[in-house]
């Protein structure tokens, strides 16, 4: 898995036409029955020193990030440069801003080709970040759900009254359908597995799943796991500044309180989590509908709050999209040079 396979042309080029599709079609939604000119006028009274100072917060969550996954590969048997992490992991990010969910593979490859870790080890690993992300997120969701409910139960009342009807409960089929699909597959593999093994395309990605599987089991091998617990914490609190410090940047929303910040930190990563590059669009409209819904919890215009979260989206989006692309930028000469370093030894 060492070697790079080389890219379809045509795949890539279907993958970005639908993730800029999407990202148009959300921004739409975003922007639709808002008015630039009151939006522009957010801009122009913001206090942009709040805004450098999530920054800060925003590049910090990057070195923790880095010095993170170095505990996960150390138990592999792997000492890599918090450096060369830092700039893979910042590679990693401009990369998924092309074609989303490709900034996972696109880090792996540039770590092997800077410290020779292999890739399917190494993706073993991000996947295990990913999963402890999903831990972390699943904090702040219980954390929402305790002080902001009253928000959430107004942003699902306003979703289901943007779509016109109320929403019926949900048939067990689909489940039902996914577990006889995934039971058919199952017995076919095993019935099949002899015939596969023939298969050199078999191999490889059994190997691969295996590598993929020893980076998951690094964090059981892990002799830091104190410090990795802290260093998730301090990546997801940078991420939580990162987005609360903004607020202070608008007067509509510098009264708003800590809990209020665990709401936004909630919609505005799963509007970062649609396939959408680099979570345009869908950031934005999310934020519309958060900042929407907390106006409503707090008895304050709807309508203004829309506008002040398209505002607040638009700032904050921007800010951690000049981030991505000033690290990544950065990182291609760096990594480049290192792994020319790496070579001529």
């Amino acid at each position: 898995m060492e070697e790079n396979k080389k890219p379809n042309p045509l795949k890539t080029l279907i993958t970005v036409s639908v993730s800029l599709a999407i990202a148009g079609l959300f921004m739409w939604f975003a922007l639709k029955g808002m008015e630039f000119k009151k939006i522009a006028g957010y801009f122009a009274k913001a206090n942009y020193f709040w805004v450098f100072a999530a920054a800060f917060f925003g590049l910090l969550a990057y070195w923790f990030r880095a010095v993170r996954w170095n505990l996960l590969l150390e138990p592999m048997g792997y000492k890599i440069s918090n450096s060369n992490a830092l700039w893979t992991i910042s590679f990693g990010y401009l990369m998924n801003l092309t074609i989303p969910r490709s900034g996972e593979l696109a880090r792996s490859t540039a770590l092997f080709g800077v410290e020779k870790v292999p890739v399917d080890k190494s993706f073993g690993t991000i996947i295990l970040e990913r999963v402890v992300d999903l831990v972390c997120m699943g904090g702040f969701l219980l954390l929402t759900l305790i002080f902001k409910y009253d928000a959430i139960l107004s942003f699902y009342r306003y979703v289901t009254q943007v779509k016109g009807k109320t929403p019926e409960p949900q048939s067990n089929n689909k489940f039902f359908l996914l577990l006889g699909a995934a039971l058919v597959l199952a017995i076919l593999f095993f019935a099949l597995r002899k015939r596969l093994e023939k298969f050199l395309l078999y191999q490889k990605i059994l190997n691969f799943a295996t590598g993929i599987f020893h980076g998951l089991m690094s964090i059981f091998k892990m002799r830091q796991k104190g410090k990795f617990i802290l260093l998730s914490l301090a990546i997801w609190i940078s991420y939580y500044l990162a987005a609360y410090l903004v607020c202070f940047a608008l007067p509509e929303t510098s009264d708003f309180t800590f809990a209020d910040g665990f709401f936004i930190i909630v919609v505005g990563t799963l509007g970062m989590m649609v396939p959408a590059s680099g979570g345009i669009g869908a950031f934005h409209f999310a934020l519309k509908l958060g900042i929407m819904a907390l106006f409503l919890s707090m008895g304050k215009n709807p309508e203004e709050g829309g506008e002040v979260g398209l505002s607040y989206a638009f700032i904050s989006h921007t800010m951690q999209l000049v981030i991505m692309i000033v690290m990544g930028v950065i990182s291609i000469p760096v990594l480049a040079k290192e792994r020319g370093r790496l070579l001529s030894k």
